[in-house]
């Protein structure tokens, strides 16, 4: 397609509203409330969201990661502590998270510190996933360059000789938590005057509501 065609490219948003009176007073009660919605509308993956992290130049990197907790404290994902996330996340402890429910209309930004979870919260949901999941997280170097897919196979094949039906976790591989100190709550409009609701906490920990200009 030529540039013209998709700077033409358009569309009307008219799904629904968003009003400071309705949203929950804490913003991780609102993004569940959201979430729930995106499932009970069978939306594709409506788990999965976009993590940034930042480099050690003050270079920003996101990919696609899936949540795998929620609750007043935060959002909690897993990883390869040793992959490009993990590494500058390392460095830099500050994340940002960004859901885009796309036939709902709705999108969500949440910024803030990230720490690790406890290694028995990762033990259980490590222990938890389907035996593939568990010794490809061991064969796999993640970000780490590698010759040929032939390399994660042979690691896989040798992973599975060793630990049978029953891998531990890797010591390099657990869960991360967002701590929310930020959200924005986004719902498109006709016209493009677009609902925002911002979530801002301040030094006191409570949580103060504020709308922005779209």
């Amino acid at each position: 397609m030529s540039d013209s065609f998709i700077a033409q490219m358009r569309k009307s948003y008219e799904v629904g509203a968003l009003d400071e009176t309705e949203v929950a007073a804490h913003p991780m009660i609102q993004l569940r409330k959201w979430l729930d919605d995106a499932i009970a509308n069978h939306l594709p993956e409506p788990n999965a969201m976009n993590l940034a992290t930042v480099g050690p130049h003050g270079r920003p990197s996101s990919r696609i990661v899936l949540i795998k907790g929620l609750d007043e404290q935060g959002i909690v994902w897993f990883t390869n502590y040793e992959s490009r996330k993990g590494r500058e996340l390392a460095l830099h402890p500050f994340a940002a998270i960004n859901f885009h429910w796309i036939s709902m209309e709705r999108q969500v930004r949440v910024e803030g510190t990230v720490e690790k979870i406890s290694e028995a919260d990762s033990d259980e949901y490590f222990h938890s996933r389907p035996l593939a999941s568990r010794i490809g997280a061991w064969a796999s170097p993640q970000s780490q360059v590698i010759s040929s897919r032939a390399v994660l196979m042979k690691n896989a094949a040798e992973i599975g000789a060793r630990f049978l039906l029953n891998p531990p976790r890797p010591p390099y591989w657990g869960g991360y938590r967002l701590l929310p100190d930020y959200a924005e709550f986004w719902q498109g409009r006709p016209s493009r005057l677009h609902d925002r609701i911002t979530y801002t906490k301040n030094n006191a920990g409570a949580w103060l509501l504020s709308r922005l200009a779209p």
